[in-house]
């Protein structure tokens, strides 16, 4: 299919300077010492690596036969289908069927939190699985990942191929005799019984699950601390997945166009492959199976039957119906998946999203995938995205999830956990593998707020004049009896009881300066709700004061302070002074002043 379109570097006269140009470039930044052949393609000196560019002595597909049609010629960000609605065949060819681009995604999130340092790109498993399987035989995969037909290599018996005898009972390939490679990045069994891993959490250790496999294909090139931002370590991780000299070079071709840009296709459109590293050889029946079904025989037409009384049908009579042509069987078709089925999305019921900052939303987005006259589909996979200026993201950390339609056609997204930025976004939800408008929804997150403020202590909150107040404020800020922690605060002297404004007279707090400050912004409650004010001093003013504390969400607290001269010698407060000295007198505010 590929060689149709004409979009290979491997073949032609025209295209064989450009692709010696392509892979120079890679060669230079992707794997040093590797050269340019004539065809275009990267060579090294022998057409095997050297013993210390292997992890070991095997490999993850038994060094099975791959693809070896290299990238096209055309931008990897053609338009992914026509005005017509039809599909490109450039676009197929560059682009990556939905599904399989959702699972090597995903591989990469679980492998940047399980194994930071690798840093592995999703594109290097796309390299891997254009590759091995042309893209799980162009996206040919069910809602959950699964290939809808076996994808397996040549039995490896030895003829013309590595000899290893089977492993498994034939539990994955169907071979008690010898092995072959399966699934979409094609493990051999032996390998994938410890390799294996569940990637889509259905419970099972699939390889032939795009998502199983995609994982299980990052931990593997992840598994000996590599950093596969090193190019040693990159060319070390290939070679061990496939101990190719050839098969490094194709996969890098790959990797340099997928890191250039690419596109996502509807699942089941993507172009199959063309050459092999076989060489073409037929394969065998337990090879890989063709994702279209044979087309069936023509039924052959009967011979017309002599009419009755005129032995051989000769003289006078009705002619026999000439039977032509035979008739030409109507071409084969692929029963359509339920994803092929969708026709539009509905939002399922979900109410207005809003959540204080840092807490869980209480309402979980959902949304419904239905056929043009209204009826459910199940088995469908919808990606929910999270977008805008947030941090908000679903439970787990990821700004992605996707989630199978269930028997009533409904996804629903995990929980949404709310970040600390505060305002408006969206969660998007489309449809994975059909381009069909999605669904959004509107979603706000307010700033974390209190309905309740105490103080801590009880104790009378008293001070000489000029002196400083022996106890700090302590505050408790609470949210439907429970502990309001990151709450902002604004504490102020005010006026009076009546009037908000800032007291000009009596006690103050300091700033960094030393200077008298008597109203506080960007206090901030800690994780249990507490709140401690900075420490009060009192100016020669004498009287009553109050202190008024105020949070987000309303909550309130007013606050007295006394300001008096000490009694019997006795101070009620930190003097000004050492606390032996007597205090100042008060100014007169009599009439006689």
């Amino acid at each position: 299919m590929a060689a149709q379109f004409g979009r290979r570097l491997c073949k032609g006269a025209a295209t064989t300077a450009v692709a010696a140009a392509a892979v120079a470039a890679l060669s230079a930044s992707q794997a040093p010492g590797v050269t340019v052949d004539g065809q275009g393609r990267q060579t090294t000196s022998g057409t095997a690596p050297s013993p210390g560019e292997t992890a070991d002595g095997g490999s993850a597909t038994g060094n099975s036969p791959y693809y070896t049609d290299l990238p096209p010629l055309n931008s990897p960000n053609p338009s992914p289908t026509s005005g017509t609605g039809t599909i490109d065949p450039s676009a197929a060819e560059a682009g990556i069927p939905a599904t399989v681009l959702d699972a090597y995604k995903q591989a990469e999130a679980a492998l940047r939190e399980k194994k930071p340092g690798c840093n592995l790109p999703w594109q290097l498993l796309a390299a891997i699985g254009k590759v091995e399987s042309g893209q799980a035989r162009g996206g040919r995969v069910d809602a959950d990942g699964t290939t809808l037909s076996p994808i397996l290599g040549p039995q490896l018996d030895g003829n013309g191929f590595a000899l290893i005898k089977d492993t498994d009972d034939g539990a994955y390939d169907g071979n008690s005799t010898y092995d072959q490679a399966v699934g979409p990045m094609q493990f051999i069994p032996s390998t994938w019984k410890w390799a294996g891993r569940d990637g889509n959490a259905d419970g099972r250790k699939d390889p032939n699950n795009i998502y199983d496999a995609a994982l299980a294909a990052g931990h593997y090139l992840c598994r000996f601390d590599w950093d596969l931002s090193d190019r040693r370590d990159l060319r070390k991780a290939i070679l061990s997945y496939n101990n190719s000299t050839d098969y490094l070079n194709t996969v890098l071709s790959w990797l340099e166009y997928y890191r250039k840009g690419t596109h996502e296709i509807p699942d089941g459109s993507g172009a199959l492959p063309g050459d092999r590293s076989d060489n073409g050889t037929t394969v065998r029946p337990s090879s890989p199976v063709s994702a279209t079904p044979p087309a069936p025989r023509p039924t052959p037409t009967p011979k017309p039957t002599p009419p009755p009384g005129k032995p051989g049908g000769a003289g006078p009579g009705p002619k026999p119906t000439d039977p032509g042509s035979p008739t030409t069987p109507p071409p084969a078709t692929t029963p359509p998946t339920p994803t092929d089925t969708v026709d539009h999305l509905e939002a399922a019921g979900t109410a207005t999203l809003t959540a204080m900052a840092g807490d869980t939303f209480d309402t979980r987005v959902a949304a419904r995938a239905e056929t043009d006259a209204g009826e459910a589909v199940a088995k469908v996979r919808i990606r929910f995205t999270v977008q805008g200026d947030t941090d908000t993201t679903f439970t787990g950390g990821e700004s992605v999830a996707t989630v199978v339609t269930n028997a009533s056609g409904v996804a629903v997204a995990p929980a949404l956990q709310a970040g600390e930025k505060t305002g408006a976004f969206a969660v998007r939800a489309v449809v994975v593998g059909r381009d069909i408008p999605g669904v959004a929804y509107k979603a706000n997150v307010t700033e974390r707020a209190a309905d309740t403020l105490v103080r801590t202590g009880d104790a009378a909150l008293t001070c000489t004049p000029g002196g400083e107040f022996a106890e700090q404020v302590g505050l408790k800020a609470t949210y439907g009896g429970a502990a309001a922690g990151k709450v902002a605060a604004t504490a102020t002297l005010v006026t009076s009881a009546d009037d908000p404004a800032v007291n000009d007279k009596g006690p103050y707090f300091k700033d960094a300066d030393g200077k008298a400050v008597r109203s506080l912004k960007g206090l901030k409650t800690d994780a249990d709700g507490l709140l401690t004010l900075p420490r009060l001093y009192a100016d020669d003013t004498t009287g009553t004061f109050l202190l008024r504390v105020t949070t987000a969400g309303g909550a309130t607290l007013t606050v007295e302070l006394t300001v008096a001269a000490a009694e019997n010698g006795n101070e009620t407060g930190s003097g000004a002074g050492t606390g032996s000295e007597a205090p100042s007198p008060a100014p007169s505010t009599g009439p006689d002043a």
